[in-house]
């Protein structure tokens, strides 16, 4: 049976002033308290009333906090008021509300405190409650809090004369209550967001002012915690240590003077205090970015406000730099003085509403100097504060009749628009496709009036490029019956060439997020290297705006597919997958050795490693791959970030430094994948296990592996090979790329592995673990053999006119593995 709604009203009293604005409504509430509490220290100061008048119900308890050193009876002027705030707390134990009177329209500040404690009667972190606003704004849902937080949100209220109801359902708690119009300066108008989203999404939400926002980050990006006490809307930011990607990439600055901090009419200090002004983050160096990272929800628009104050450089030295959100520019080139008409120290803020486009609820903020070296500016980059904020949808349900109904509701009128979509493309293809049968005699009739094909691709051997035509009947006109996989670069379709030749054909989309450069790159690199643990190619075309390659066909697939991606394939036995481990080692160190300048394939992953007759494991996909350092030399390439999320070497990503160290540390997150089978990155995992190499380098601490190996197949493995698999995997996984094993160290580490696993080693009493028998050492011994290098003359990122062969010798070893 549901409860009735109840509501709370917030009748307006003029409880202090400020200087610059004053809040035509205010309430301050100490939950459960018969006194006031004063907080002196505050600038300006705030008076807690109790909120008995306010309720609008009687079905509720006073509860108190045993361990506090303050009673609600004690007076209005008290020494730490914070603990006399939290010395009560209201309990309902059924729906109940607050009902107050506002005379004020505009956006509104509200601030909810939640301070559980335990009494003999009652454990209020056991409490699980839902809060509303307005009786349809959904603040808080199955929300129950373990320990002192509170919740801030910014509410539109469209009226002078509105009854404003907060609502509690159903046995909930509540310590204290905020609520007060917000000055015109925090949001307005005229400092619209930028929109920061693909193009295929939709951001618009209206008038971002009128909208519910919740507070989920404010950060004193460079300085320390920022309290209440120090801030005209007593709010707290927290110092930027914990969102930090790395402390290595910036450096702390800061200025005492506050004289000089530039204050317009829409950067108050109610916008941003002096205190989060005065100090700031710069990068380190001109080459490197700057990244904070922030747990976010999936399937929200967020709010990202971020703070300027350039008390750093010079007029002639104005900085300029970049601001990504996600992966994507929010800002380029931006150069601060050309906003602030060149006013020493000026404060600014810039707004942005970006999508749910974060992979795996992770949002970044990046400043980074700006490529662009010819416009005026110092390359360099900083940041004063940060804001993050979530859109409530204002639709939620009430806490009344008819939510599941109404839910039930927007599931069906969902299905039947998504049908409805689906019939309309599936005709609008039908169309097109007849279109395209239409134009093929024409396009045919005028190919075959030219002798030659014209390939766009430079300096590849012409024996590679294929007709289209004979593509075409390779893949019956590229059946959908026949498509094997999708990625970033398009669809990927089975098809059998003219002689029989089995082939996987991967058909680049005009579209796709890979483009030419690197439909050229692979091609080129591909075309020039032989191994049997990397994919070999066929052939390729590029007629009529095509990018298509041509593949040999592995039957078996994606490694992922049979670690966890298709339920209806077998599960892998451990040998097998310490098998695909070694082979796929074998292939990346080929690449790392065999050449020089080495090359680092930059993408490595599961889903790249894919599986031929008897599972035989080929590295694939050399789109984004790179021409590293000349062998030998212990250098980098500097480039920008390309990958896969989850399989990033942070210190690539932080440094913006490539080495063969950076392919080292995806493949340990393979290997963590593999021992698995799970993603890397799963938001169905709580916080701290959601990220797969930080919850496997957790469980080597705490000695916990077992918490993540397969459970199909944790009975077979050999502990001694599990031993040596997780050791070097966690190797893998260094912070330091210096402190990494090379690739050819991981492979014989596997080999161990396997050797542990497939026999018995005999040791003696005195033998460890982490003896190697003798005949297993001899294997390091001739695991690699010198070769005759080639040297390059373009090593640049396409890789044209790459590397010739190493000498007989080390082709027949490597045929061998």
């Amino acid at each position: 049976m549901e409860s009735p709604l109840i509501f709370l009203t917030i009748i307006s009293i003029s409880m202090f002033s400020l200087s610059a604005f004053t809040p035509t409504t205010t309430y301050f509430l100490n939950c459960g308290a018969s006194t006031n509490t004063t907080f002196l220290h505050d600038n300006p100061s705030r008076i807690f009333t109790p909120d008995s008048p306010f309720l609008s119900s009687s079905s509720s308890s006073i509860l108190t906090n045993p361990s506090s050193s303050s009673s609600s009876s004690s007076s209005s002027s008290i020494t730490n008021a914070t603990d006399s705030l939290y010395a009560t707390a209201r309990l309902f134990n059924q729906t109940s509300s607050y009902t107050f009177k506002t005379n004020s329209s505009g956006t509104h500040v509200l601030r909810l405190h939640f301070s559980p404690f335990s009494t003999p009667t009652h454990n209020l972190s056991s409490t699980n409650f839902s809060v509303y606003a307005l009786q349809t704004i959904l603040l808080l849902s199955s929300f129950s809090p373990s320990n002192t937080t509170i919740m801030e949100y910014f509410l539109w209220l469209s009226s002078t004369d509105i009854t404003f109801t907060l609502t509690f359902t159903p046995l909930s708690f509540i310590s204290a209550i905020e609520l007060f119009t917000a000055p015109p300066s925090l949001f307005n108008k005229h400092t619209k967001p930028r929109q920061v989203s693909p193009p295929a999404y939709n951001t618009s939400i209206g008038d971002f002012t009128h909208q519910t926002w919740q507070t989920l980050y404010r950060v004193n990006v460079g300085g320390p915690l920022i309290t209440p006490a120090n801030d005209t809307l007593w709010r707290t930011w927290t110092p930027d240590d914990a969102f930090l990607f790395s402390n290595l990439t910036s450096t702390e600055v800061n200025t005492s003077s506050n004289d000089s901090l530039h204050i317009d009419p829409w950067n108050t200090p109610d916008v941003a205090p002096p205190f989060v002004l005065n100090t700031a983050r710069e990068s380190a160096d001109i080459d490197v970015n700057v990244t904070w990272s922030f747990s976010v929800a999936p399937g929200y628009k967020y709010f990202v406000r971020i703070h300027l104050c350039d008390f750093i450089s010079n007029n002639s030295l104005d900085y300029l730099f970049d601001i990504y959100i996600g992966e994507l520019f929010a800002y380029q080139d931006l150069q601060l003085g050309s906003l602030t008409n060149y006013t020493p120290a000026a404060a600014y803020h810039l707004d942005f509403i970006a999508d749910d486009v974060w992979p795996f609820g992770l949002l970044n903020v990046t400043v980074g100097p700006s490529s662009n070296i010819n416009n005026t500016g110092h390359a360099n980059a900083f940041m004063n504060g940060l804001e993050i904020l979530k859109l409530i949808n204002s639709d939620a349900d009430s806490p009344g009749k008819g939510s599941r109904r109404a839910h039930l509701l927007i599931i069906a009128c969902s299905a039947v628009a998504a049908l409805a979509l689906i019939i309309f493309f599936i005709f609008l293809n039908f169309i097109i496709k007849r279109k395209k049968q239409e134009l093929v005699p024409q396009q045919e009739k005028k190919a075959a009036n030219t002798s030659l094909v014209t390939p766009k691709i430079v300096n590849i051997n012409l024996e590679l490029c294929i007709p289209l035509s004979d593509i075409k009947l390779a893949t019956n006109d590229f059946d959908e019956a026949l498509v094997i996989g999708h990625g970033g670069f398009g669809k990927v379709y089975k098809g059998v060439l003219s002689d029989g030749t089995m082939v996987a054909v991967k058909r680049g989309m005009g579209r796709s997020r890979q483009g030419y450069p690197e439909f050229v790159n692979e091609i080129n690199l591909l075309s020039k290297i032989r191994h049997r643990h990397l994919v070999s190619i066929i052939g390729y075309c590029d007629e009529m705006d095509e990018m298509i390659i041509v593949y040999e066909f592995l039957e078996n697939g994606t490694l992922k597919n049979y670690l966890y991606g298709s339920p209806d394939l077998p599960c892998l036995s451990w040998k097998q997958r310490l098998q695909v481990c070694i082979g796929a080692a074998r292939g990346l160190d080929y690449l790392h050795t065999a050449h020089s300048p080495v090359i680092i394939h930059r993408d490595v992953k599961s889903t790249n490693i894919l599986l031929g007759q008897d599972f035989l494991a080929k590295i694939s996909d050399f789109g984004i791959s790179k021409l590293g350092p000349l062998l030998g030399e212990d250098t980098y390439v500097s480039t920008g970030v390309k990958g896969s999320f989850g399989y990033f070497d942070p210190e690539y990503f932080r440094m913006l430094r490539l080495t063969t160290k950076s392919d080292v540390y995806s493949f340990g997150v393979v290997l963590f994948e593999v021992l698995s089978a799970r993603p890397v990155i799963d938001p169905w995992f709580k916080d701290d296990e959601l990220n797969l190499a930080d919850c496997a380098l957790d469980c080597m601490k705490t000695g916990e592996l077992d918490k993540i190996i397969d459970v199909r197949i944790a009975e077979e493995i050999n502990p001694k090979s599990l031993e040596k698999f997780a050791e070097i995997a966690e190797q893998c996984l260094a912070a330091c790329g210096d402190d990494r094993p090379t690739i050819g160290d991981v492979l014989w580490n596997l080999e161990y592995a396997l050797q542990l696993q497939v026999t018995e080693l005999r040791r003696e009493p005195y033998e460890d673990s982490g003896t190697v028998d003798p005949h297993l050492r001899s294997l390091a011994l001739v695991r690699r053999l010198p070769s005759t290098i080639t040297k390059i003359e373009d090593d640049d990122a396409d890789l044209i006119g790459i590397m010739e062969f190493n000498d007989s010798t080390y082709r027949e070893v490597a045929s061998q593995q």
